[in-house]
Parts: C-alpha cells; structure tokens; sequence
C-alpha cells in the first residue's frame, strides 16, 4: 500500500474522499491494533494481580492515577519535538528533522532522570497522601518505587515512538508497543508467582517463579521498559528510513527548537498534569470508601481501556497527518482529515461501548476472582459507557490539534473540563452515591468536554499557522 503512504500522498494535487478515509485507516489500523494488543496484555496483567486477591490489586490501583501522571509528562515532553518533526517532514526538510531529534534525544534524557529522581523520592509517603488502608501502603509504594526507576526508560521510548509516528512510520512503534506488553506478561508470569506445577492433561510441568507478588508487577513492567526502549532507539536512529542518524548532524542545541518545543510541550504537560492530578485527587476522594471500592474503580479503568483503543489510535494517527499536511501547505487537506479523523473515531468508540455494555460483567470476572469488585466494577462502568461517543471527539480532537501545534487553549479546556465538572460533581455524588457517583460525574465530564472540544475543532482557529518557518 505504499501509494497510501503519508509522504506519497501529499504529492498528489488532488485527492477524493476515498482515499483520505483509506489513508486515515493504513495508519490508524496499527496504532490501534497495538493498542488492543496492549489493553489484551493489561486485562492479563490485571487478571494475575488480581488472582492475588483486592489488596494486591488496591496496593497497585492506589498509584496507577499517579503513574499516568508521570506518563503524561513524558508524553508531552516528546510531543514538544516530534510535532515540529512531523511539520518540518510535511515541509521536505529532512535533515532539519534529523537535527530536532537528535536534540531531543539529549534534552528528553535529562528529563526522564530528573522524573526519576522525583518519583523515587516520594515513593515512600505517596500512598499515605492519597488515604491508602494501612494494609496496603507497603507494597504500594515498592511498586511506585520500582516503577519510577523504569522513567528514563519510558522517556526514550515515547519519544522514540512519537518521531516514528511522525515521520508517518505507525507501523514499526505500533508492533514494539504490542511487544512491550508481551514482554510484561511474560516477566509478570515469573517474578508475580512462586515456582508451581501445572497440570496439562497427563501432564505435569514444573513452572520457575521468583514468587514477588505485587513487587513482580513492577519489576515485570520496568524490565519491559528496559528493553523496548533500547529497541526503539536503534529502530529510529539506525533503522528509520526518514530520521536514521547514520550521516553526520547537528546535536547543538538551537534556541528556536528549543523555544518551540517548550511552547507545544509545556502547555501538553501542564495538561497531564492537571488532568492527572485530579485523577490523583479523585484516588483521594474514593480510598476512604474501602479496599473493594478502590480495586472496582482500578479494574473499570482497565476494562474501559479496550472502548477507548480506537480513538487513541485514530488521535495518533491525526497527529502524524496534521502536522505533515501543515508542514506541506496543504490546508485543504488539513481540514478534510481534522474532521474525517474525529467522526471516524466517534464512531469507532461508540460501537465499542455497546459491546463492553453487553460483555462487562465477563469482563470483570475474567479480570479479578472477588465477586464484590466484579459486580461493583460492572455496576459503575455501564454508566460512563454512555459517554463514550464524546470521549473519543476529545481524544480525535486533540491528536487533530496537536498536530497542528495547538496546545495552549485544548489543556485549558481540559482543565476546566475535568476539575471545574468532574471533581467538583463529584465532591457532591460521592458521599451519597459511593463509587457510583464519582462514575456518573465522570460520564457527564466527559460529555461536556468532548462537546467543547468539538465547537473548537469547526471554529477552525487552531489551523491558523505551522509552527516552523
């Protein structure tokens, strides 16, 4: 399908609609495989913690808020370069692309080690900010602690991937991704479990485990980390069509890309760290109601996870072709695809909550062994399936809108969004509706928010200029 490809297709002076909705699918089809190979390997990587009973899957459900956190910041750390990369990519520019990369690799580094140094510190007293039971506390912050030790890892590897993607490569981080999550069921078979037989029929194999419980998780996942950045920086500097360094470059750092960098990615990270900070808040707000409520509420998440894969793989996808068809001048293109993306990722996430409606009670009973989570997990996601639809013209919009370099007003909108709707509706429906009322102010948040975000992508503002020169 090469005469699909991104960079052949800006070539072409016209195009039908056709072909913009086959290209949208050749390079969203990876991401979102990736992505459901992903979510595949985390209701796995679930189902063995929570074989381990709800105070394992509490101890990990305690942090999870705020290991999305330091995520987002390295997600928005990375975006900071690799949108300029997609823009100047879109503009023929090659070798400036390569030199946006090769800074970052420097600067993205020192951040993920200052992450580090950050998440190691406080390992030992967050848990007991976010209101934790006491039987619970140790082991949830050995598995923040052995998580953050994985950051500068994780770093590489976003960035990695995010410069592929923009290069128009979905194809190359989308496989690594799914392999990154092989990785992590394999590590977690060995290092979550002691040594055991298993009955195969007649026969008997003896199994080798380390026997770490919810330590073993960690462990699994920063091991994963490990190798799959290591991976993906040799897939995208020596093996990248578009952006290998094979050839001599520039890796002084320039004022221009730097400043630009940090007027994409501030506003990015800022965004993830407002919205994950009300995550983190809203933890704080359901811990007090129990053990049961605090592992429900973690495996929703999870379960949820597989409606939302299309819209993240469609939302990456935009990015890479917003940022191209910007960089190319070709503003016709840029608005067709801004909407073309959005409806089809609308669509997508839509016809997936009806399944996981339908499916979630088999859902939860694959994902943990105590009933009481099962049925409260069920109960409480079936509301915010409803808001599904609106969930994913958010998630489109801002892929759309990153591409594009407009970061500033979107993190806005998400703040008010999810502090000024979500939390404060639910400080009201918590204490009278338990975890349920923190679900129902989350299906009306999500709503709005997708509304807004919709408005501001047809005002068409965010398409008024590239971010290079």
């Amino acid at each position: 399908m090469k005469k699909y490809s991104l960079e052949e297709f800006l070539k072409q002076e016209k195009t039908t609609r056709g072909q913009e909705i086959l290209l949208i699918l050749v390079l969203s089809i990876p991401a979102i495989l990736a992505e459901f190979t992903s979510i595949a390997m985390q209701y796995i990587d679930a189902g063995m913690v929570g074989s381990l009973g709800a105070e394992a899957t509490g101890a990990i459900g305690l942090v999870v808020s705020t290991t999305w956190l330091m995520n987002g910041m390295c997600i928005g750390m990375s975006s900071g370069f690799s949108v300029q990369v997609a823009q100047l990519v879109g503009a023929g520019r090659k070798e400036e692309a390569k030199n946006v990369l090769r800074q970052s690799l420097v600067i993205l580094l020192l951040c993920g080690l200052a992450l580090m140094a950050v998440g190691a510190g406080i390992s030992p007293y967050l848990p007991i900010w976010l209101g934790g039971e006491a039987r619970i506390l140790k082991n949830a912050s050995i598995y923040f602690f052995i998580y953050a030790c994985s950051l500068p890892f994780a770093q590489v590897r976003q960035l990695c991937a995010a410069m592929m993607q923009c290069s128009g490569d979905m194809k190359t981080p989308s496989v690594l991704s799914a392999f990154i999550c092989l990785l992590d069921v394999v590590f977690n078979f060995f290092f979550i479990f002691p040594s055991r037989m298993v009955e195969l029929g007649m026969i008997h194999l003896w199994i080798p485990g380390v026997g770490l419980g919810v330590r073993g998780a960690a462990l699994g996942t920063t091991l994963s980390e490990v190798v799959v950045s290591l991976i993906m920086l040799y897939a995208l500097c020596v093996r990248s069509p578009i952006l290998n360094l094979k050839k001599k470059g520039s890796w002084k750092w320039k004022r221009r890309t730097i400043y630009t960098a940090v007027k994409i990615a501030v506003p990015m990270t800022l965004d993830h760290v407002f919205l994950c900070s009300a995550y983190v808040f809203a933890t704080r707000l359901i811990s007090p109601l129990g053990t049961i409520a605090v592992a429900a509420n973690s495996l929703a998440v999870t379960a949820e996870s597989l409606c939302y894969m299309p819209g993240y793989g469609i939302g990456a996808a935009s990015t890479a072709i917003i940022g191209q068809t910007i960089g190319a001048g070709r503003r016709d293109l840029t608005k067709s695809f801004s909407r073309l993306t959005v409806f089809l990722g609308m669509f997508l996430m839509g016809l997936a909550a009806i399944f996981m409606y339908i499916l979630s009670p088999f859902v939860f009973h694959l994902l943990t062994s105590d009933p009481q989570v099962a049925m409260l997990g069920t109960k409480v996601l079936r509301v915010e399936l409803f808001a599904e639809p609106l969930f994913a013209a958010s998630i489109c919009c801002a892929g759309v809108f990153r591409g594009a370099g407009d970061t500033l007003f979107p993190s806005i909108m998400n703040l008010a969004s999810m502090w000024g709707v979500r939390i404060v509706l639910s400080t009201f429906f918590i204490p009278i509706y338990g975890l349920l009322g923190f679900w129902i102010a989350m299906c009306i948040e999500l709503a709005f928010r997708g509304s807004i975000f919709l408005i501001r992508l047809f005002r068409d503002s965010w398409m008024k200029k590239a971010l290079i020169e």
